[in-house]
C-alpha cells in the first residue's frame, strides 16, 4: 500500500473509532453541561452517559452476547420492535428458526458444528498406511506419524431462501472443515495429515407431532458432499442424499439421520466401501446441563457380518471465560477422518471451543 492512501486510511480510522470528545469538557455527572454541546452526536453521547444509559446499553449487549453464544446465531442488527422475533422457543428453534415469529432472514451466518481447536489430539494407532479397496488408493510407502497431533475445525451455516414450497420450508447451506496437523512432527516438517471438506445442501421444515415423549420439531433433506482434496493414492471422497429427524424434551436433543450414497464408477471411486465402516447413518444425542453440554454420536453400517462396523464420539464442552469454553473429545471405531475410513483407533482429544452445537 503506498504511503499517502495508508496515511487517509489511519487518519480516517482514528476519526471514526476515536471516542467523543465533549466541547467545553463539561462535567458528564451534570446532565445540564450537555445543552452546552454544539456537536449533536457529541450532546446525545453526553447525555447518554449523564443519565448510566451506556451501563444499560453495556448490559443489554452482554446479554445478547450470551444469547449469541448458546443459539450459534452471529449478531443482528434489528429495530426494538423486533427484537422478540430472535427469543428461541425451543433448542432445534434456535439453530434452524423453525416457528413462524423465530424467522430472521436470509444470509445471517450461524454455528453449525461445533467450533474448537485441539492442541492435543492422541492416538496409541496412527494410520501409517490408509489402504482402499481401489488398488490406485493404497498407500505403499509408510508415513511416518506421530501418534499425538492437533486437530482443529470449523463450521459454518446459513439461510439461502426463506419460505421454500409455499412457505412450509426454508433452504440452508453449510460448510464444515476439520484438520489433524502434525504439528508436533519435526522431522516431517510439520505437515497436515489429513484435512477433510464437507458442504452441504438442506431443505428444512418445521414439525410437530409426538413420539414416545419426545416433541419431533424438524426434518430436512438435502445433499451432502465430502473429499479430502488429495491425490491418489491418498484421495478420498463420496456424495450422499442425508435426511434428518430431529427431537426434543426439555433440555435432551436427538437427532436421527440415515443416508444414501450415491453411486460412483467403480474405477473412479476411491473408498467403494465407505458405508461398511463409516455406516449408514448416525443417531446424536445432546445433553444442556448448568451450562455445559454433552454430546453423544453413533453411527453404524447397518449391517451383519464382515461390514459389522461403526464408531462413537462423545465430547464435553463447559464453560472457561465469557464465551471461551473447554472443549474435551473421545472417538472410537472407524472413519475418524475420511483417510481413516476403513481404520479402526480410538483418539482423545483437549482443547477449546467457541462455538457448540
Amino acid at each position: 500500500m503506498r504511503p499517502l492512501p495508508f496515511a487517509l486510511f489511519a487518519l480516517a480510522a482514528a476519526v471514526f473509532f476515536a471516542p467523543p470528545v465533549f466541547a467545553q469538557n463539561p462535567d458528564p455527572a451534570d446532565i445540564r453541561a450537555c445543552t452546552a454541546i454544539q456537536n449533536d452526536a457529541q450532546r446525545l453521547a453526553c447525555y447518554d452517559h449523564a443519565t448510566h444509559r451506556t451501563d444499560t446499553i453495556a448490559a443489554e449487549q452482554k446479554l445478547a452476547d450470551e444469547a449469541m453464544r448458546k443459539t450459534g446465531v452471529f449478531r443482528q442488527v434489528k429495530p426494538e420492535t423486533e427484537t422478540a422475533a430472535a427469543v428461541p422457543r425451543s433448542l432445534l428453534d434456535s439453530r434452524w428458526e423453525l416457528d413462524p415469529d423465530s424467522k430472521l432472514g436470509t444470509f445471517n451466518l450461524r454455528s453449525y458444528q461445533p467450533v474448537y481447536v485441539m492442541p492435543l489430539f492422541a492416538t496409541s494407532r496412527q494410520n501409517s498406511l490408509p489402504s482402499s479397496p481401489n488398488p490406485a488408493n493404497s498407500v505403499t510407502d509408510r508415513q511416518h506419524l506421530d501418534n499425538i497431533e492437533a486437530k482443529f475445525q470449523l463450521s459454518l451455516k446459513t439461510k439461502v431462501w426463506q419460505g421454500v414450497f409455499n412457505d412450509s420450508g426454508d433452504l440452508w447451506v453449510g460448510y464444515t472443515q476439520s484438520s489433524r496437523w502434525q504439528v508436533y512432527n519435526v522431522p516431517q516438517s510439520r505437515p497436515f495429515r489429513e484435512t477433510d471438506y464437507e458442504p452441504e445442501a438442506l431443505f428444512v421444515f418445521a414439525t410437530d407431532y409426538r413420539l414416545l415423549g419426545w416433541n419431533a420439531r424438524l426434518f430436512d433433506i438435502g445433499i451432502d458432499h465430502q473429499s479430502n482434496g488429495r491425490s491418489d493414492p491418498f484421495s478420498r471422497s463420496w456424495n450422499r442424499i442425508v435426511a434428518d429427524f430431529g427431537f426434543e424434551r426439555g433440555d435432551w436433543m436427538l437427532r436421527l439421520r440415515p443416508w444414501w450414497r450415491i453411486p460412483e464408477a467403480r474405477n473412479d471411486d476411491n473408498n467403494p466401501d465407505i458405508t461398511d465402516y463409516v455406516g449408514r447413518g448416525e443417531m446424536q444425542v445432546l445433553h444442556f446441563w448448568n451450562d455445559q453440554e454433552f454430546n453423544l454420536t453413533l453411527r453404524h453400517s447397518l449391517r451383519g457380518g464382515n461390514a459389522n462396523h461403526g464408531s462413537a464420539r462423545l465430547s464435553w464442552s463447559f464453560p472457561l471465560h465469557g464465551n471461551l469454553r473447554g472443549y474435551v473429545e473421545a472417538f472410537s471405531g472407524y472413519g475418524e477422518s475420511l483417510i481413516d475410513y476403513n481404520h479402526a483407533a480410538t483418539y482423545l482429544g483437549v482443547g477449546l471451543s467457541l462455538l457448540d452445537w
